[in-house]
């Protein structure tokens, strides 16, 4: 399929049709009629041959839809880079940029980073928080135009870098030590309540297992789930569970005596890596180089 030979009326429909959620309120952001919008996507799946959309409340794109969709937001983004370039915005509104990014590099590097970003041109940034695991779902579907992902393997029409590992450490609260943690590590951590993020985070399970060399085991069977880095730490301190911290913020309060590391020769080392478009943006050019230079720094 030459995505260069759409017509871009079509292309910026079907992506006003996905945006708006249904066909009608399409029509009305396009200032056009329902039938209009309806003839053109329908003339769009006849040219690429595919099915684009499941005509659902709201509409989804296929598979295939996602790909001309991803097309229409980065032809979006190089007009509006162009317009501003030749001084045709007429406006002093910032280029929006829009980034997923795990919970955990949120609450520690990635914003310091984002400070780094040089003032001109101006930005404004859009953040979605995601796991590093599914951050690269949101580019495929061309939702962000980069991620904090711990794939290494490039979304279509991304190039990727690695940034760095983030290090953890299992830790828990003296109080909860004491009570839960007495005997063999992986059986008493096989026993305990622990902290998980949501109900894909594996990282507990895993560091479990790595302990009794993989087989079957896991983390206990009372698990508490708390979705922000800031509250799981929290959740931590307080005794709730135990779970895997990330370094920069466990070692301060162990330091303290407020955790306990409780296998400090054997931290967990998460991969992870900067995908975004392969477009030549002034803004994506500005924010990944501020991304990379922070990563080298705060990552190992």
């Amino acid at each position: 399929m030459e995505l260069t030979e759409l017509p871009l009326d079509q292309v910026r429909t079907l992506l006003a049709v996905v945006d708006e959620g249904t066909f009608d309120a399409a029509a009305a952001a396009l200032h056009v009629t329902p039938s209009a919008v309806s003839q053109r996507v329908k003339a769009l799946e006849q040219r690429t041959g595919r099915v684009l959309l499941v005509r659902t409340k709201p509409v989804r794109p296929t598979e295939s839809g996602q790909v001309v969709v991803r097309f229409a937001r980065q032809l979006a983004r190089l007009e509006r880079d162009a317009r501003a370039e030749l001084g045709m915005d007429g406006t002093a509104e910032a280029t929006r940029v829009s980034i997923a990014v795990n919970a955990d590099s949120l609450a520690t590097w990635f914003l310091p980073a984002l400070t780094r970003v040089r003032e001109e041109p101006p930005l404004c940034f859009e953040l979605r928080r995601e796991d590093e695991s599914r951050t690269a779902t949101l580019l495929r579907e061309g939702l962000v135009m980069a991620a904090v992902t711990s794939s290494a393997e490039p979304v279509a029409g991304c190039s990727v870098r690695a940034l760095g590992r983030m290090r953890y450490l299992a830790a828990a609260s003296p109080a909860f030590t004491e009570r839960y943690l007495t005997g063999p590590l992986a059986q008493a951590l096989a026993r305990a309540p622990v902290m998980t993020f949501d109900r894909s985070d594996d990282l507990q399970d895993a560091f479990v297992r790595g302990l009794r060399d993989g087989g079957a085991a896991h983390a206990g069977p009372t698990r508490h789930r708390m979705p922000t880095s800031e509250g799981f730490l929290t959740a931590v301190l307080a005794g709730l569970g135990w779970g895997l911290i990330p370094e920069v913020q466990a070692e301060p309060l162990v330091a303290e005596g407020r955790l306990v590391s409780l296998a400090p020769d054997r931290p967990v080392d998460v991969p992870l890596y900067w995908q975004q478009w392969k477009l030549h943006s002034p803004a994506l050019v500005t924010v990944t180089e501020a991304v990379l230079d922070a990563a080298r720094e705060a990552l190992i």
